[in-house]
């Protein structure tokens, strides 16, 4: 086994065995690191759990457990809301698109890896040992592809000749870490950690499966199933073999040994590529000092007034056990220490008790016949010890931070606004813890998006968002369908004109409106090479505020009456200033769209919005026809036409008559110049007829 070596795909070579032994003592050297804050929190959940002392557990006051109790809802108490947001709120449909697209795929990620489940266990953890953990991982099922298709590989990653496959279903895994299973390398900062690892246990199935030659390897070195050191770590552990799965970020390399095996099982690339490399997010950490990440669980700061409210409390049982009815009379025979040590035992229920040396038990022969024990004093005692445990516990609930309104638990003569101050002072202590579950789920969620961006395929995103988008083929397909339209229509026309007939008026082509409304959204190729491009996604992914504290089952009815309520009042101060001045439109149409791209409700109908907003700029900037007249004012019209054609007509006649008297006058002197003409001719030839 020790000349056993793995090559990985740049070519580098490492020996399983030298990298198996170097990392066995990596993982020791960490285990004793953490030792001291293993073997408390061991203990603090075995207090938890009341494991620690069955005899004296009814004799314990659980603060622990209520503690617990107690912060738990108050620190998370339902499954984070993931929101994906461009980082620039532009007009980008592909990138509007993308961020839907994601989005919808995250918070079916959450309900299929159920998240909530994995939140709850890391809040206990955190809440018990101040460390939470969980790793990711992603997953897919594949099948053998038929030869007479040809898939397509975008990423070109079939190679030729290759028995190739096709992804049938691809999913991301959220693993629950347990405290004790967790380990990285020693730090003062999460920055300056060099490697992390978890220990996964495998049934013996899982491990030949996942390691076919890593048997033999145990077999070799002795190595095996961990047994554990009692009953219930036995059971737990019988029949599986803990494994060490070990991301290294130095050397860029992922390493899996088994618990006890000094050889590697496997030394490969990490399977995910990511920004941050971890395929886990920063622990959800409690207290923690710059000095280490060695974090400090909350029990501790009191766990000194506990086991002075426990001693107390087990005092008070036993005082509580001696206040019953005991009668003392005189008897015949004995001493009187046996009868009365009988008496005092808690077990001993018996009201009558017979004392033998009746003389010397009531004090020199005194003349009672019956004695009663005197309780009065025990009473005292036990009220003394109840109200020093109850400061105790005051004392816990100011080192904790737990207030009253918290627990709620109040008083009726307080006012409200006394409540309203506890409330609001009260929860300072516990924002913090709410804040790092917050950032830690929100961390999860991010690292679920890079996987999602990365790995998934354009038909499991289009499957799983219920968004379906045209491929760029289908758009092509479209567009030259539309050519060919156009040209058909070309072809029309000037056969009409060859044939001297007039042309048909050109008209686009109208499209069906399903295929008109594919072409108005991106193509999942183009949607798809956003998301594979790192410095171009621009996406930031984040939780909804106080989604995993404030259980709301109104909060997306909420979100989308606020919005309504925004637009609804927009659209009425936006219409009286639109019909005023409409130049301002286009300013409006922005302002709207700004505002909607802060609702979240509003995404959804950004694209809507935007074509609204475009017609409505365009026809406020175009030339307006003149308004169409009233009634009345088309009744003055018509008169004002017809009176006008009566002028008219008047003008006209008047100009006929004109025309006749003008030439009556120019005949009536043509015919008067004509007698005087006739006249003179008549008078010049009488004289010469006359000589």
């Amino acid at each position: 086994m020790d000349d056993e070596a793995t090559t990985l795909p740049d070519g580098e070579q490492y020996d399983l065995a030298k990298v198996g032994a170097n990392w066995q003592q990596e993982i020791e050297r960490a285990q004793r690191y953490f030792k001291s804050w293993v073997d408390r929190c061991t203990k603090i959940e075995k207090i938890y759990l009341q494991q620690n002392d069955q005899q004296s557990a009814k004799r314990r006051f659980a603060m622990l457990w209520a503690n617990i109790s107690v912060l738990q809802p108050a620190v998370y108490a339902r499954v984070p809301q993931p929101v994906v947001e461009r980082r620039f709120k532009d007009a980008e449909p592909v990138a509007r698109m993308a961020s839907e697209l994601v989005e919808r795929n995250l918070a079916y990620t959450a309900d299929d890896a159920d998240l909530d489940s994995v939140m709850r266990s890391v809040r206990d953890d955190f809440l018990l040992c101040a460390r939470g953990s969980v790793w990711l991982r992603y997953e897919a099922d594949f099948e053998p592809l038929d030869m007479g298709v040809e898939p397509s590989d975008p990423a070109g990653t079939a190679a030729a000749g290759s028995p190739m496959e096709q992804i049938t279903d691809e999913r991301i895994c959220i693993d629950y870490v347990h405290w004790s299973d967790f380990l990285h390398s020693p730090a003062r900062r999460w920055k300056d950690v060099t490697w992390v690892a978890r220990r996964v246990p495998m049934t013996d199935g899982e491990f030949d499966k996942r390691f076919p030659e890593g048997r033999a390897s145990l077999a070799a070195n002795g190595a095996g199933s961990n047994h554990g050191t009692n009953q219930t770590e036995r059971a737990q552990n019988e029949g599986k073999t803990y494994v060490w799965e070990i991301w290294c970020k130095t050397e860029d390399y992922t390493v899996w040994i088994a618990d006890g095996c000094p050889t590697a099982l496997e030394v490969s690339e990490p399977p995910l590529k990511l920004k941050g490399f971890w395929p886990c997010p920063r622990p959800a950490f409690g207290t923690l000092s710059t000095s280490s990440l060695i974090p400090v669980p909350d029990y501790v700061y009191y766990q000194g007034q506990v086991d002075e409210i426990d001693l107390l409390t087990k005092r008070i049982n036993k005082l509580t056990d001696q206040l019953r009815l005991k009668i003392f009379y005189p008897s015949g025979d004995g001493s009187v220490s046996p009868a009365i040590e009988k008496a005092m035992r808690p077990e001993n229920d018996t009201v009558m008790v017979p004392i033998p040396e009746w003389a010397a038990f009531t004090d020199k022969g005194g003349s009672k016949s019956i004695v009663t024990l005197p309780i009065d004093d025990v009473q005292k005692v036990i009220v003394a010890c109840i109200e020093a445990r109850k400061q105790l516990i005051e004392d816990v609930y100011q080192i904790t931070g737990i207030s009253d309104i918290v627990r709620g638990d109040t008083q009726a003569s307080e006012t409200a606004t006394a409540q309203r101050i506890k409330s609001q002072w009260g929860s300072i202590r516990i924002r913090d813890r709410q804040s790092e579950l917050a950032r830690f789920a929100r961390d999860i969620v991010a690292l679920a998006g890079e996987i999602i961006c990365d790995q998934f395929q354009p038909e499991t995103l289009m499957l799983v968002s219920g968004i379906q988008l045209p491929t760029a083929q289908q758009k092509q397909m479209a567009q030259m369908q539309m050519q060919q339209a156009q040209m058909g229509a070309q072809q029309a026309a000037m056969r009409a004109q060859q044939m001297g007939q007039p042309a048909p008026p050109q008209q686009p082509p109208q499209l069906p409106p399903e295929v008109q409304k594919m072409m108005e959204q991106p193509t999942i190729d183009e949607v798809t090479q956003l998301l594979r491009n790192d410095s171009i996604r621009g996406f930031r992914i984040d939780i909804e505020t106080d989604s995993t504290i404030e259980p709301d089952e109104d909060a997306e009815k909420q979100r989308r009456m606020e919005f309504v309520q925004m637009v609804g009042g927009f659209m009425q101060q936006a219409g009286a200033i639109a019909q005023q001045t409409p130049m301002l439109v286009p300013v409006m149409v922005e302002t709207l769209l700004f505002a909607a791209r802060g609702f979240r409700a509003g995404r959804q109908l950004e694209n809507t919005l935007e074509q609204v907003g475009a017609q409505l700029a365009q026809a406020a900037t175009a030339p307006k026809a003149p308004p169409e007249p009233t009634p009345d004012q088309m009744i003055d019209l018509k008169t004002t036409q017809v009176k006008a054609q009566a002028e008219a007509m008047k003008a006209q006649t008047g100009l006929a008559q004109a025309q006749i008297e003008h030439r009556t006058t120019i005949e009536q002197a043509r015919s008067d110049m004509a007698a005087q003409a006739m006249e003179q001719a008549r008078n010049q030839q009488q004289p010469g007829a006359m000589q």
